[in-house]
């Protein structure tokens, strides 16, 4: 399966910064359907995320009844992605 995702960058402050993209709701509710096939434990989702031409294998994190698509340095700095930008990505399942 594969989603078209487009999305804002934020950035979540902990001990080390880490950069995400929140997947629209009515993407997240998709991904919760096919979510108990897909999911190795706490509902994190493994997938393979796309942007450009860059592609990384990642695991979504469920929050707050949605999904967050955490942005690898791998990902983020070959297509120059900054906090705040609008980013238009591929999330690619494995069923």
């Amino acid at each position: 399966m594969k989603l078209k995702v487009e999305s804002v960058v934020f950035e979540w402050r902990g001990p080390a910064p880490f950069y995400f993209a929140r997947v629209p709701e009515h993407q997240a509710s998709a991904i919760k359907e096919i979510s108990k096939d897909l999911s190795y434990g706490w509902g994190v989702i493994p997938c393979h995320v796309i942007i450009g031409k860059t592609r990384e294998y990642t695991s979504l994190f469920p929050k707050d009844g949605g999904y967050l698509v955490p942005l690898k340095d791998a990902l983020r700095k070959p297509n120059n992605i900054q906090v705040g930008q609008l980013i238009k990505l591929e999330l690619e399942f494995a069923l």
